[in-house]
């Protein structure tokens, strides 16, 4: 959890640098279905190319090192749409 908490302080800049928005940091929720996973994030960013910028870019590869050994998740960059 340490990792974790080191890790979330340095990226957390380089994301919001990429333009992202959080939407969902941890909270109360309920597993329905599916394997049980003890934390969410999701962020929003202004095009699936910044996501993809964002994660790929030095600053969030040396912010991730931290907890990469330590730390098993998933991470998936989706490109939405707009249903409106």
């Amino acid at each position: 959890m340490d990792n974790l908490k080191i890790y979330s302080t340095k990226v957390t800049p380089v994301i919001k640098s990429f333009g992202g928005k959080p939407l969902v940091r941890g909270g109360e929720y309920q597993c329905l279905e599916g394997e049980d996973f003890p934390r969410t994030v999701i962020w929003e960013f202004p095009s699936y190319e910044a996501a993809i910028k964002c994660h790929e870019s030095k600053e969030y590869q040396d912010g991730w090192s931290v907890a990469k050994n330590t730390t098993e998740r998933n991470l998936q960059i989706i490109k939405g749409f707009n249903i409106e």
